[in-house]
């Protein structure tokens, strides 16, 4: 099924400046991602910066064991969501005035993300705080992130 998710990569807003600085901020729908996005868009539109907004779709820990409808079912939402996400990021950029980028993929969030960063050469990168409480044992992807030590990051509440 991984290979059926599509990874895109569209942009929006005013044309893209290569030198300008570049932020990076992850989203994932849940409302810390969403505040997220909206103080990088600030930031971004404050600095003159350009805006890369990345959604990553990862699959359940117990994929093997899972029946083929519930993985189908999963695949369904995440491309329901991203495509969702890929519009609110498209106002935005356009209301704002700030040239984003959107990048759609499927993996690991911590290590998309961090290869995403490098990547596109990010200044600063701008995730929510996780919700889950299992993160508190095992480590969220802005905790990850942070002893990445590559670039500064911004967790939003």
């Amino acid at each position: 099924m991984e290979g059926a998710f599509q990874s895109t990569v569209e942009h929006f807003g005013p044309r893209r400046d290569p030198a300008a600085r570049a932020i990076l901020a992850g989203v994932d729908g849940s409302d810390t991602a969403m505040r997220a996005a909206a103080f990088a868009f600030g930031m971004a539109r404050r600095q003159g910066s350009r805006l890369v907004v990345a959604f990553v779709a990862c699959h359940a820990p117990l994929l093997p064991l899972r029946p083929a409808v519930a993985t189908l079912i999963d695949h369904d939402t995440a491309t329901h969501l991203s495509a969702e996400l890929r519009g609110q990021m498209r106002e935005a950029a356009e209301e704002l005035g700030v040239p984003a980028t959107f990048v759609t993929s499927f993996g690991d969030p911590y290590a998309t993300l961090r290869d995403t960063a490098d990547r596109c050469q990010a200044d600063t990168v701008v995730v929510g705080a996780s919700q889950k409480a299992g993160h508190r044992f095992a480590g969220s992807v802005a905790t990850k992130l942070i002893r990445a030590g590559h670039w500064p990051v911004l967790v939003v509440p």
